[in-house]
Parts: structure tokens; sequence; C-alpha cells
């Protein structure tokens, strides 16, 4: 969304996680998506690492949503980033894939994932957005996340205590910068010159 936001023309690939390309693995051993291989070579495989690279490209307009301010100049920003990417990202691989984490039941994890749920949806009762009226980028780190963890079992996330949440995650399930990076492609083949290349 942000790389969009920014006006940047990427090259696209499509991939499926259950059959990794070999040349994604070898840009990223991770093997985990996204990752952004630039023309020098360097290679991005964290989201937040991507986010920050794109604001850079074009501080004008990234400055119009004031997404770059709370991650340079809050702690509380960066707490509620380290906190996804930690704790709650655990939670949710465990309940999202919980066949893969048998330590302990899909409702234990889901259960460890409202924990966040609970701390977003008090923040939210003090602005539309996380850390303030305005959306930073903050909200754009943690949107995906809270999107999967609510798509797991959407009936239970509807009908949950988070009413406020829910409208938060609403606004970008329905905002045009979503629905436009959504679009779905043809799964890359790396044995053929294939590519999606987006200009804007």
């Amino acid at each position: 969304m942000v790389i969009d936001h920014c006006v940047i023309g990427v090259e696209l690939r499509e991939v499926l996680l259950s059959n990794k390309p070999n040349a994604m693995l070898a840009a990223s051993a991770k093997g985990t998506v996204p990752v952004l291989v630039l023309p020098d070579g360097t290679v991005f495989d964290e989201s937040l690492d991507i986010i920050k690279w794109a604001l850079d490209q074009d501080t004008h307009n990234s400055n119009t949503l004031n997404l770059s301010v709370f991650v340079q100049d809050s702690e509380a920003g960066k707490s509620l980033i380290e906190i996804n990417d930690g704790k709650f990202k655990r939670a949710l691989d465990g309940y999202k894939y919980g066949q893969g984490f048998p330590e302990k039941s899909q409702q234990q994890h889901r259960s460890e994932g409202e924990l966040f749920l609970q701390q977003l949806e008090t923040l939210l009762e003090s602005h539309q957005f996380l850390l303030s009226d305005q959306m930073s980028l903050v909200d754009i780190a943690i949107f995906p996340f809270i999107r999967q963890f609510a798509f797991v079992d959407k009936n239970w996330f509807d009908q949950s205590c988070y009413p406020l949440l829910q409208y938060w995650l609403q606004h970008f399930l329905d905002s045009e910068l979503f629905l436009q990076v959504m679009t779905k492609y043809p799964v890359w083949d790396e044995s053929k010159e294939t590519q999606n290349l987006i200009n804007h």
C-alpha cells in the first residue's frame, strides 16, 4: 500500500508459499513475503523496512498522510509495531495455522492474540486511528496482520467486543488504496520471462 501511495513502479512476482521459487529463496533465505530486491542488489525482507524505504523515496506523498512521523518520534508507535511483529504475530500464526502449533489449542492462540486487539480497541477510544486522528505508518504496518487475524474466523470477529477495531479495519478494507493493490496476478513462473510491471 505504501509503495503504491508513494507512486513507485515495481515489478510484482506472485508466488505460492507452498511452492517457493528458487529465485525468491536465493534473494531471502527466510522464505517469507514480502521480499523487495532493488536494482543494486539490496534486499529488504521485512515489511517495515520496505515501508521505510518507500517513504524515503517520496517524502512529499508520504507526508500528506503523515505516515513517517510516529515511527521516528513516538515510542508508543515503536512499541505497537514491536508487539505486532512479535507476540501478536506468533499468536496469529498459531491461530491461523493451528495444526503446526500443537502445543496450544487454536482457542488459546486466539486468546493470546486478543490481548493486542484489546490494546488497539482502547487506543481507538481516543481517536480515529491508532495514535491520532490521522493515519500513520503504525496503522499501515499493523493493518495487514489484523486483517489476517479477523479473517481466520470472520463471523467470530464481527461479533466480538471490538467495535472500534472492526470499524478501523473496515476503513482500510474499503479504501481505494487497498482495493487497488489487491489485484490478483498469475503465479510467477521463473522458467519464463514473465513479469507484472506496475507503472504509475
